[in-house]
């Protein structure tokens, strides 16, 4: 198999956001008097979103009371923190380097609003570099549907039978699956608290950013 492109999740798979997100779930608990969350119980939640934190954090499901004013002032205060603890994961500069060098593209295909994905691109010293960034809001349907992923083979002008994606959810390996391109379950992500890794169904699992690279020779 041919690869022209490596397409990364965002969240948990190329940047570990979940200090950052954590703090802020952290500080809307502490507006209401209640004990923070210590960082492991949080961790497992991130790739969720909003939707997901507030589901751990405040037992809250979209349509139930306060779920929208704490959606919003949530999304208020990470918009005002995007990057202070925000970093890329172990080995994934040194991937995106090698990628590069071996001129294949890569790109992010993410369900975070383009509003907090792009600053956070550009924060990350990535923003130039991608050959395509596909926010949440930039199709009409996010993942796991493939229509994120096919707009980004689009831009990247890569078929997506030469594409990779690479993700730390479930939910990434359907919508890549979806796409009709390789899936790589990114093991050092947040993985989630559904199914074990292994029966995600994934083309590979990658224990560390460097094993991508052996998938490509």
């Amino acid at each position: 198999m041919t690869i022209d492109a490596i397409l990364f999740d965002l969240d948990g798979t190329l940047a570990d956001t979940a200090a950052d997100l954590g703090a802020v779930l952290n500080r809307l608990r502490r507006e209401d008097r209640l004990a923070p969350m210590p960082a492991e119980a949080i961790r497992p939640h991130i790739s969720k979103g909003v939707r997901g934190l507030l589901a751990v954090g405040f037992s809250l499901r979209p349509g139930d009371d306060r779920y929208a004013e704490l959606h919003q002032r949530f999304l208020a205060y990470y918009g005002d923190s995007l990057c202070v603890a925000t970093r890329l994961f172990e080995g994934i500069a040194e991937l995106l380097m090698k990628l590069e060098a071996g001129n294949i593209q890569w790109g992010v295909v993410t369900n975070k609003p383009s509003r907090y994905t792009l600053p956070l691109m550009d924060a990350l010293g990535l923003a130039h570099r991608a050959a395509c960034v596909v926010s949440g809001d930039s199709s009409s349907r996010p993942k796991p549907a493939p229509d994120p992923l096919w707009l980004a083979s689009t831009i990247a002008g890569a078929a997506p039978a030469q594409c990779l994606y690479v993700g730390d959810d479930l939910r990434d390996i359907h919508a890549a699956r979806a796409a009709g391109m390789g899936s790589v379950a990114a093991a050092w992500g947040y993985l989630g608290d559904d199914l074990p890794i292994e029966k995600w169904g994934a083309d590979a699992i990658a224990r560390s950013p460097a094993d991508i690279t052996g998938l490509l020779r």
